[in-house]
């Protein structure tokens, strides 16, 4: 049985996203792949490697690292940097900062849309194709928004909008 296939992303982010993918793929590459390489030889110099939990931890990481090096390849080159604020700095687009509240709860958060390779919970950062960015889309303050969540639907007032970094 397959997978339900995932709805493309946004190929979309903003020059300090792009700047940390590519800082993790040289780190990947150039210092934490040739560090566990010498582990993993170190290692398998010990003799069996059946029952070797050093090598059979390294070739893990080793393999988790390669498939990571493998995305970033494919997926930087594919990515959009937008650098510029759009000319109505008072409607939401992507990079807009926002703050909203929750009509049930009258919970403020604030958010950052950036593109899918840069969400950060703990930042307040969302992807632009979250159901709650996708419905602020264009909205500018005092306006409210509806968004289909996994929870089901929930309304939001626009309190503030700004494109400050």
């Amino acid at each position: 049985m397959r997978a339900a296939a995932l709805p493309p992303s946004t190929g979309l982010i903003t020059r300090a996203g792009f700047e940390r993918l590519r800082a993790e793929l040289d780190d990947l590459w150039r210092v934490q792949r040739p560090e566990v390489v010498r582990a993993l030889s170190a290692a398998a110099a010990e003799g069996d490697r059946s029952e070797n939990a050093e090598y059979i931890y390294r070739k893990k990481q080793l393999g988790g690292i390669d498939r990571r090096v493998r995305f970033l390849s494919k997926r930087i080159p594919a990515l959009r940097v937008i650098e510029i604020a759009p000319t109505d700095r008072s409607a939401i687009f992507f990079g807009a900062r926002v703050t909203v509240e929750r009509a049930d709860t009258r919970e403020r958060s604030d958010y950052r849309v950036v593109g899918p390779d840069e969400t950060d919970a703990a930042l307040g950062y969302i992807s632009i194709d979250s159901p709650l960015a996708r419905a602020l889309l264009g909205k500018h303050e005092g306006d409210e928004v509806v968004a289909q969540l996994p929870g089901g639907p929930a309304g939001f007032e626009v309190l503030r909008v700004s494109y400050e970094s």
